[in-house]
């Protein structure tokens, strides 16, 4: 029986790969990519000659039982996303599922992901918190962010820089404006920022930015009891 392996690649500096993470992609029989062309310039730049195809949300279901076949088969097969950990806001659980389902094993690499340095260095409580990923883009949004507003661990959502400021007058207008803040973009890149305050400085200073990259937004918890 073959084995999967879900393998971080790094969120912007390539010198966060790690040598395990190099070795596996290696040694594997067949690499699945959200993008082949975006994952190509990682495994050219590490040699890597490993076949890949292309595996995303858009296909995943399809190739379920392909992939399936393939590992039953034997062959040992790595996942890899565009940037990050496989499964967090990326293609990988129903890949995960599908190979326990047939009694597979399942190794996850520790790696990169953006949730938690930008949480770690948001100086918001980072000893429990709850992770929101990406909010629904219209339907549900409100509701999911009402549901929120009394939650008293820190909050931590993705969001791409063309919703970045409908995100935060959002979150103004529902968590209170004083509510403490924490935005990163480009995390682990050379124009890394990382802006600390309140929604309503958030929103002033963004407002004034050009938005480029993808941001991690640490809300403060509520401080109702």
């Amino acid at each position: 029986m073959g084995e999967l392996f879900l393998v971080p690649t790094p969120i912007g500096n390539l010198g966060d790969m790690t040598y395990r993470a190099v070795a596996t992609l290696k040694e594997v029989d067949l690499i699945l990519a959200e993008d082949t062309r975006t994952s190509g310039k990682l495994l050219n730049h590490y040699q890597i000659s490993t076949p890949m195809q292309a595996f995303h949300m858009h296909n995943e279901h399809k190739k379920l039982e392909e992939v399936g076949s393939k590992l039953t088969s034997g062959m040992s097969i790595a996942l890899i996303s565009d940037a990050g950990t496989p499964g967090i806001s990326d293609p990988g659980f129903l890949l995960v599922r599908e190979a326990l389902s047939l009694n597979l094993k399942v190794t996850c690499l520790p790696g990169p992901t953006a949730m938690i340095p930008a949480l770690v260095q948001s100086g918001l409580a980072c000893d429990r918190f709850v992770f929101e990923g990406f909010l629904p883009p219209k339907k549900g949004r409100n509701k999911r962010m009402k549901k929120l507003s009394d939650e008293n661990r820190t909050l931590v959502f993705y969001e791409s820089p063309h919703k970045l400021l409908k995100t935060l007058t959002q979150f103004s207008e529902i968590f209170g404006p004083d509510r403490g803040v924490s935005v990163s973009r480009e995390l682990s890149k050379m124009f890394e920022e990382n802006f600390r305050g309140t929604l309503v400085e958030a929103l002033n200073h963004f407002n004034t930015q050009s938005l480029k990259g993808e941001f991690v937004i640490c809300v403060a918890g509520s401080q109702k009891k």
